[in-house]
């Protein structure tokens, strides 16, 4: 009976995952995104002061949008997160047999006897109603509710972690080598952390790895090119 206790340590461990990997994906996103924008820019003109302007300016404004767009989301999450709670205490206070029911048939209807899911029901009943009908009827932990503050910070800072890498890349290379050490300098980049997200994700990494690769390269080639194509063009 008791592996069927929720493990909040387990629960936390889980949350802190997801974090650390929403944190990879920002980071690819602010990696593949500003390359993209500082290669079209160098595509055009070769003069630095307009290539790092555009860098930075992307750079900024990519970890504001960022960090808005996921403390909005989040935070709709915890509001919808908050009425699921308020709505399972308000059924617990006017039909506390009727929810224990309930648990109880849900644990029978993963293969436990009636008896016995009848026992687990009434014991989690009375360590933590709330908390058990949450787990067992939504996966949902009353003490480790989103926090959107949380994810605007790690969403934005995620980003310019990784923007910050073509970024200083196409400001110290040479002018000469400029288009190619930055395109480079961002493939291997994405081959960490390709890496790194299969490995949070328990994946091969080859796929992510290759994805992640062809993605960004087709992204920065199609950029530069673009750039190319106005810079001569004269618009």
């Amino acid at each position: 009976m008791g592996e069927l206790v929720v493990d909040g340590g387990q629960g936390r461990d889980a949350a802190r995952l997801n974090w650390l990997r929403a944190g990879v994906l920002g980071a690819n996103d602010g990696i593949i995104s500003t390359a993209g924008l500082v290669l079209g820019v160098a595509g055009a003109t070769s003069a630095i002061g307009p290539i790092l302007t555009a860098g930075i300016a992307g750079l900024v404004a990519g970890a504001v949008s960022m960090a808005l767009g996921e403390y909005v989301s989040v935070s709709s999450q915890r509001d919808a997160e908050r009425a699921l709670i308020a709505t399972e205490r308000a059924e617990l206070r006017d039909d506390p047999e009727g929810e224990l029911a309930e648990l109880a048939a849900i644990y029978e209807a993963k293969g436990i006897s009636a008896d016995t899911a009848r026992t687990i029901a009434a014991e989690l009943t009375a360590h933590d109603a709330v908390a058990a009908h949450l787990d067992a009827e939504l996966g949902l932990d009353p003490d480790a509710l989103t926090n959107p503050t949380h994810a605007a910070i790690s969403s934005g800072v995620s980003f310019t972690a990784g923007a910050v890498l073509p970024v200083l890349a196409v400001a110290l290379a040479p002018a000469g080598v400029r288009v190619p050490v930055t395109f480079v300098a961002v493939l291997v980049a994405l081959v960490l952390t390709g890496r790194i997200s299969a490995w949070l994700g328990g994946a091969p990494p080859g796929r992510a790895v290759l994805r992640l690769v062809l993605g960004g390269a087709a992204a920065m080639a199609v950029t530069y090119a673009i750039g190319q194509l106005l810079g001569v063009s004269g618009l």
